[in-house]
């Protein structure tokens, strides 16, 4: 299922923030919340999802990027998987390689499957990480930089696998307060000098760490409840944000980014956004 004409199947992925020419999502048509697995489902629980204002939000989002010329492809939607719109966590592009995800929650398993048959079927050069357990959202990366976020989801042993994996990257694992689920939640890569953070769930050392590295723009505890972290760089300084978050969106103006603003309220309330619904397949410089 596809929503843009197809190109070349080779995957290139060397950052959060070069332009994006090819990427994976999924529709939320069958989008729930089921098993409470984050804070933000937790707040949402009774009222959850209307699959149909979802699915709007969604569709306007892709053509949005498809407005911007970025190639989008669909995963086909099961009812067994509620969580499946979160496609960055179920996989993560490095240089040419897609590697699949070992998802820790029940209700996400089987997901993993779904995307190794799309890549095969697709031609892309697909790796597992079997017994290794890492969710995508854990995982930015930033030239021969890989940042990875210890968390619920994303265990220790996933760094090793990594470093082993691609000997070629410096893999900087980064401990958070677990309950704000990945990393992508909390820092997110906006541009080689750039990167949004919500400082409350990283310890001194790690945000000392970071801000020899990039300008961190701060976002709040409100902003970041509602996913202002989790916003979506496409390259040339545009990036995907939502309307409400209104001092985020200001920050990144005054930081000379061009904000799209698309309304992801239904989306989020499952406890991602426009960087979780989001697996790039092919970015170029």
């Amino acid at each position: 299922m596809s929503a843009f004409t197809k190109s070349s199947p080779s995957a290139r992925c060397k950052s959060e923030y070069d332009s994006l020419r090819r990427v994976l999502l999924c529709p939320p048509e069958y989008m729930e919340i089921k098993d409470v697995i984050n804070d933000v489902q937790k707040r949402y629980q009774e009222e959850n999802i209307d699959t149909d204002k979802a699915m709007r939000q969604h569709k306007e989002f892709l053509d949005a990027l498809q407005r911007e010329g970025v190639e989008t492809d669909l995963l086909n939607p099961s009812d067994a998987f509620p969580e499946q719109v979160f496609t960055r966590d179920i996989g993560f592009t490095v240089g040419d390689t897609v590697f699949i995800a070992e998802m820790a929650s029940e209700i996400r398993q089987g997901e993993e499957g779904v995307l190794q048959k799309w890549l095969k079927q697709n031609n892309f050069n697909a790796e597992t990480l079997n017994g290794k357990r890492v969710e995508g959202g854990d995982v930015l990366i930033d030239r021969d930089t890989v940042f990875v976020g210890i968390s619920s989801r994303t265990s220790k042993n996933a760094i090793e696998g990594l470093k082993k994996k691609l000997p070629d990257f410096n893999i900087i694992p980064i401990a958070f307060n677990e309950k704000y689920l990945h990393l992508d939640c909390v820092f997110n890569i906006l541009s080689p000098t750039e990167a949004l953070i919500f400082e409350d769930a990283l310890d001194q050392e790690t945000i000392d760490m970071l801000s020899k590295r990039y300008t961190l723009l701060p976002v709040d505890a409100k902003e970041q409840f509602a996913l202002g972290t989790n916003v979506l760089s496409i390259g040339g300084r545009r990036v995907f944000s939502q309307p409400q978050n209104t001092k985020v969106n200001t920050l990144l103006r005054a930081n000379d980014f061009r904000v799209i603003e698309v309304d992801f309220s239904e989306i989020i309330k499952s406890g991602g956004a426009f960087r979780c619904c989001t697996l790039p397949l092919v970015r170029e410089e």
